[in-house]
């Protein structure tokens, strides 16, 4: 992964409400959500949520589908990891020691999506 991406990645998540939204799809898996559960689940006004869902998007951290006339939205977790392991790569200086903890909670957070 190049740091642009990682960047981009990193900024979209780097605001509260958006991190909320993204941790919310997260946690309901690769089936995802639809806006407007996402909306009332976090309290969120729907001209808000489609903003904060629009950075998430562009930043490659989301996805969504049409399912008659709802749009689902889910986590990208394949794009997710690519930020995990770009993350634990330039931090861990080739001692994987450092980075054992991380790689542990990335792996019992793995087991539950």
């Amino acid at each position: 992964m190049e740091s642009i991406p990682a960047v981009q990645r990193l900024s979209a998540l780097a605001q509260e409400s958006r991190l909320a939204v993204f941790r919310f799809l997260v946690k309901a898996g690769h089936d995802g959500v639809p806006a407007g559960e996402i909306a009332r689940a976090l309290d969120v006004t729907p001209n808000t949520l489609s903003a904060q869902l629009n950075i998430l998007s562009h930043a490659g951290l989301v996805t969504s589908r049409r399912d008659g006339r709802s749009i689902i939205y889910a986590a990208d977790f394949e794009r997710m990891g690519e930020l995990l392991v770009y993350l634990k790569e330039d931090s861990c200086q080739g001692r994987p020691e450092v980075c054992e903890p991380l790689a542990e909670a990335a792996s019992r957070a793995a087991c539950c999506v």
